[in-house]
């Protein structure tokens, strides 16, 4: 099997990769994401205080359909957002005659609905959508990763990627794995649960750091004297690399493989934390479906920056899509 497509299902995008393998190369045919929010409102844990009915702001009442509460499964919105592009994608896949194969990860994982979901998506793309453990999405998250900097990946690695739903910490060794972990915090999740003004209030953000750093807390990361090189992964490292590069359109060539420094990030957060969610979708390097979401994004990258004891961030444009070629072409 030289030529495949994969397709990663999460709670806040949906991307496809169509890529050939010849002689140890691999061509890319189709690479695309499109922000679905799939999982919006899945991680809800808003309760209104004693004579409040303050929304959050993420909430519209034609798509929740009443008022928020807990437990809700998959919006019927993201439902439909997400089976037009998977509808799409597997257009793309039988012109370039590439079996698919495909997978579904947090929101998946999470929503007590997803059953039906996943029947219509089937259907869709003539394949069952694997709903995949967030030991085995880290572990393709590592692949992809080692993959792309097999340097790095001889000495010390930390791969996080972070998702809308969920980020994935790996430590690995000359390549071994050591430790992985899928920590329940995302850009979406966290946006839900803590953001509730625009622009965001101080214990707002306080809020979404806290949370991160109890998480963080059990994480065995390496020390400073391993000298880990941390790699980033997934949509809001690679928006934050894209936005310090003032880039007008994507060029994953100017971002696979970007180092974000310290500085460039708190820069950035800086800026994120400033500005109404209208002045965020104008910035260059954002993707406007991306701007309720990306500071509470960059506040967790921001954290485990400290965390790891870092000075930069080695950024991946590859993620679990990646892992998943790899695997099934038998290049891991």
């Amino acid at each position: 099997m030289s030529r495949i497509a994969t397709i990663d299902i999460g709670t806040n995008t949906t991307l496809l990769l169509i890529a050939e393998a010849s002689g140890g190369t691999i061509t890319v045919l189709e690479d695309r994401a499109e922000i679905t929010r799939l999982g919006r409102g899945i991680g809800l844990t808003w309760e209104p205080s004693e004579g409040s009915q303050t929304l959050p702001r993420w909430y519209a009442a034609g798509e929740a359909g009443g008022l928020p509460t807990r437990g809700r499964g998959l919006a019927q919105e993201g439902i439909d957002r997400t089976l037009a592009v998977l509808s799409g994608y597997a257009v793309l896949a039988r012109v370039h005659e590439a079996p698919i194969f495909a997978i579904g990860t947090e929101a998946l994982r999470r929503a007590p609905n997803a059953a039906d979901f996943l029947c219509r998506a089937a259907a869709l793309l003539d394949t069952p959508v694997e709903v995949i453990s967030g030991e085995r999405e880290a572990a393709l998250t590592f692949l992809a990763a080692k993959l792309s900097f097999p340097e790095a990946a001889s000495h010390t690695m930390v791969v996080v990627d972070i998702g809308g739903g969920s980020t994935e910490v790996i430590v690995a060794r000359q390549g071994t794995v050591d430790f992985c972990r899928s920590l329940p915090v995302g850009s979406v999740r966290l946006t839900e649960r803590h953001i509730l003004h625009d622009p965001a209030l101080a214990h707002e953000m306080e809020a979404v750091r806290d949370e991160v750093v109890s998480h963080l807390a059990e994480t065995p990361f390496p020390s400073e004297t391993d000298r880990p090189c941390l790699v980033g992964v997934a949509g809001t490292v690679t928006t934050l690399a894209a936005m310090a590069q003032d880039l007008r359109s994507y060029d994953p060539a100017l971002v696979h493989g970007y180092r974000l420094t310290m500085p460039a990030l708190d820069k950035q957060v800086d800026r994120l934390a400033a500005s109404t969610q209208r002045e965020r979708e104008a910035m260059a390097g954002l993707d406007p479906r991306r701007a309720d979401v990306i500071l509470s994004g960059a506040l967790i990258l921001s954290e485990i920056v400290r965390r790891v004891g870092v000075a930069e961030v080695l950024v991946s444009d590859r993620g679990i899509r990646w892992g998943l070629l790899h695997e099934k072409l038998g290049m891991g």
